[in-house]
């Protein structure tokens, strides 16, 4: 079984994990701070830019759980995020066809980080051909010897200028980014990035990479 965090609109790696096999997802596990639990990464005109969803401060977040993250909404970062994605990927071959299940998201508002990450997740899953209902667990996951434990395998990694990974382990499956003309491909961004560009066959591509 593989053990992940709960990240918000999470990149390519985590949903190849998610779409490659038997999954369960933690929600019990201690916040980390400048993680992918509370950001992703899209492809914009200037580069990579990173998204972020506020979070409630104040007392110890390293030991509060991920279930029990609250959302901060004293400035407008959903309008700002909405208008990021809409900027970046209103010319991709898909986004018109994806857009109005997303744009709810980034106008409701959501008390808790993990409510928020898990609906987009639910809306995202069956758009890449995944139909195998999500497990959670509430309580935080002791890996056992047989387990994967992915929990801190996906942390923001530095990038190069030209948006390249600077450890460049990994080997990613290039497909045709909107700003193709002008910059370089990047791997490994939010996995909207990936569907907004390929659409169905988006899931594929996951899976391909899964089996790497």
């Amino acid at each position: 079984m593989t053990i992940l965090p709960l990240t918000y609109l999470g990149n390519t790696d985590c949903f190849a994990a998610l779409l490659g096999g038997e999954c369960v997802i933690d929600l019990g596990e201690n916040y980390v701070k400048q993680s992918y639990r509370n950001r992703c990464e899209i492809l914009t005109a200037g580069g990579v830019a990173t998204l972020t969803v506020n979070v409630v401060k104040g007392g110890s977040i390293r030991k509060r759980p991920v279930r029990e993250m609250r959302i901060d909404y004293s400035k407008r970062w959903q309008h700002q995020q909405w208008m990021a994605i809409v900027s970046a990927y209103r010319s991709s071959p898909y986004f018109d066809h994806y857009a109005e299940r997303f744009e709810p998201f980034f106008h409701r508002r959501y008390d808790f980080l993990a409510d928020l990450s898990t609906g987009l997740l639910e809306t995202l899953l069956p758009l890449l051909g995944h139909t195998q209902p999500l497990r959670f667990s509430d309580t935080y996951l002791t890996a056992a010897p047989d387990d994967r434990d992915l929990r801190g395998a996906f942390e923001p990694l530095h990038r190069r200028p030209d948006g390249s990974l600077a450890d460049g382990a990994a080997h990613y499956e290039p497909y045709d980014q909107v700003f193709a003309d002008r910059l370089p491909f990047a791997p490994d961004l939010s996995v909207i990035d990936l569907l907004f560009c390929e659409g169905p066959a988006a899931g594929d591509l996951l899976r391909r990479h899964a089996g790497r």
